[in-house]
């Protein structure tokens, strides 16, 4: 495997309880600096893969390389050089943020000197130092997140791992830790994300993996992965349902050939694909109002990253997880 390049590298992973795959012939590569999405649904293999790249479980085939060191041959090594946030902060509510830090700075064989030293960084870093000295208990759910991020770089990993960092917060918290995340990577850190919010792979990953009962099924760039799925579409909702027609025809003007605009009568609206954005918008409009058509909305817009899913898989990203996969779920916890 060459190594200078990427901060992971996995091939061929396999993990199996009794007859079922929590993990099957999984790849991937992740450069240094990016953030790699891991994306499916409860039981779709997202955190049998970080907790074997991140040393906490033996694949039973494949091999992976972390900041260039094989996890299953050399997992001391492997783990200082990653930081590793769960679903769940894992930082004492009874103490202050900076006494968390200098707590976990010790733990890291940092003097007292450096870890204070480092904890004052890392409270700058992630806007804690209002907060710095009150207890994490008085915290709120997404400065909680943000303190357990600052504790998991306590030495500058090379790689996080981050596994579904944003479950249970509400919209802001989980703004806050996005912008904690995206704060990482000037540094060259490499983010592996775990996520069932599309929305959240969508606005921080360079690329995504689509993972579905323990395959790999995808993995590309957000936008390619929409592209694929069909590209751009254009919508044009009608004031009135006479004009349906109307406005279909002026559509399936701009369309891209061989394609037929689609009607949805109850919303009064048409869509179509089309291949370019700007000139469709454009034609469209003017050709509604050269004829007269009153319009309340005309737009382009690309598939949701929920879209592609249901079109890569026949299921949507929060179904339920299958019978065999909650199987191994509970193999992990025996």
């Amino acid at each position: 495997m060459e190594t200078t390049s990427h901060a992971v590298l996995a091939e061929g992973l396999t993990k199996r309880y009794g007859t079922t795959h929590a993990l099957d012939d999984f790849d991937l590569t992740v450069p240094r600096g990016t953030v790699q999405g891991l994306l499916g649904p409860n039981g779709a293999g997202k955190t049998t893969a970080v907790r074997i790249l991140s040393t906490l479980l033996r694949p039973d085939g494949g091999r992976a390389l972390v900041a260039g060191h094989d996890v299953t041959g050399d997992p001391r090594r492997v783990r200082r050089h990653i930081g590793l946030v769960g679903q769940y902060a894992a930082v004492d509510e009874k103490v202050t943020g900076r006494h968390n830090l200098i707590l976990f700075g010790r733990l890291f064989h940092l003097d007292k000197r450096g870890a204070a030293r480092r904890a004052d960084e890392l409270l700058e870093r992630f806007g804690l130092v209002e907060a710095a000295d009150r207890s994490v208990k008085q915290y709120s759910g997404g400065m909680r997140r943000r303190l357990d991020l600052a504790a998991s770089m306590i030495l500058a990993p090379d790689v996080l791992f981050l596994d579904e960092p944003t479950t249970g917060l509400d919209p802001r918290g989980r703004n806050e830790v996005w912008e904690a995340v995206r704060s990482l990577l000037a540094g060259g850190t490499a983010v592996l994300l775990t996520t069932q919010y599309l929305d959240e792979a969508d606005k921080l990953a360079d690329r995504i993996a689509v993972l579905d009962r323990g395959r790999k099924i995808a993995d590309d760039t957000p936008d390619r992965l929409k592209r694929e799925l069909g590209g751009d579409r254009i919508e044009i909702v009608a004031r009135d349902a006479v004009d349906l027609a109307r406005v279909a025809a002026v559509v399936a003007r701009v369309a891209e050939s061989g394609t037929e605009p689609v009607l949805d009568p109850e919303d009064r609206r048409v869509t179509a694909p089309v291949g370019d954005r700007v000139a469709a918008l454009t034609h469209a409009a003017r050709a509604c109002q050269d004829e007269g058509i009153t319009i309340e909305d005309i737009g382009v817009r690309r598939p949701t990253l929920d879209e592609v899913f249901l079109g890569l898989t026949g299921h949507r990203a929060h179904e339920p997880e299958q019978a065999g996969n909650e199987s191994a779920k509970e193999a992990v916890r025996r």
